[in-house]
């Protein structure tokens, strides 16, 4: 990618409870190439196949070595993308028996920067499952993504109210994941980036035990108190993945965080 001089920072850490980390989160700056998956299976499986999912993801967004010009749109490229992670996944749960079934969440923000005007990039956003991806623009948080999940559809049809969909006993149940099943179809979508922006990624981990509410009340302290309006994005990570461990800690905790110039 074209030199464009956005911050990011990720961490992630297994939680109070669970013994391993089944999280991943990686990012390819130079391809402005960033993603979370949140792996789920026995044993090891959840772990390997939120790493597989996500080092085929980057790979396959890594810029073609050929000098010939990029035809292909971001959101073909990401579709592409979450298809080949996929393939990547379901082929290795079927080669062992302790990884049959295993998938993960993904979420994703691919950055370009378009040569015909340099300041103001391309931004497009991938998931499949619950892991989600958050905007921070103008002192409001937005959640942009919609969780491919069982208690989700249902608060779509009206059936079950936000508050009661977050204590239902099947919330953890999604209907859409990588490498489960042999084709999946992510959600894809193009933003319209603003400078300033900060994009939160974030696994179940984080939005399980903190409420929009409290992310929202943490990205306010932290513009607030940055002598320029812009945190400190790896500050940032820890407040977060501490006030969720502080809050209990149940799952893995992931965030990464995209600061626009």
């Amino acid at each position: 990618m074209d030199f464009y001089p956005f911050s990011h920072a990720m961490l992630s850490h297994k939680g109070r409870v669970r013994k391993g980390n089944e999280d991943t989160c990686c990012a390819a700056p130079e391809h402005g190439v960033f993603v979370v998956c949140d792996g789920m299976g026995g044993a090891a499986a959840g772990e390997v196949a939120s790493r597989v999912a996500a080092n085929a993801f980057l790979k396959a967004l890594a810029p073609v070595r050929s000098k010939a010009p990029r035809t292909a749109t971001p959101d073909v490229r990401l579709d592409t993308a979450v298809h080949l992670a996929n393939e990547a996944v379901y082929e290795q749960s079927r080669r062992s028996i302790q990884l049959q079934g295993m998938g993960t969440t993904l979420v994703g923000l691919l950055l370009e920067v378009v040569k015909t005007a340099p300041d103001k990039p391309s931004l497009t956003l991938v998931h499949v499952g619950d892991s989600r991806c958050y905007l921070w623009r103008d002192g409001i948080l937005t959640q942009l993504t919609h969780d491919h999940s069982l208690v989700e559809e249902q608060v779509r049809l009206g059936e079950l109210t936000p508050d009661e969909a977050a204590n239902h006993p099947m919330r953890n149940i999604i209907t859409r994941a990588v490498g489960s099943q042999p084709i999946v179809e992510p959600e894809i979508l193009q933003l319209e980036p603003r400078p300033g922006d900060i994009y939160l990624l974030a696994s179940d981990g984080l939005t399980r035990e903190l409420s929009d509410a409290e992310i929202f009340h943490t990205l306010f302290r932290a513009q607030s108190r940055a002598a320029n309006g812009r945190p400190n994005l790896e500050s940032l990570c820890q407040t977060l993945v501490d006030q969720a461990n502080d809050a209990g800690g149940g799952d893995n905790i992931t965030v990464l965080l995209l600061q626009l110039p």
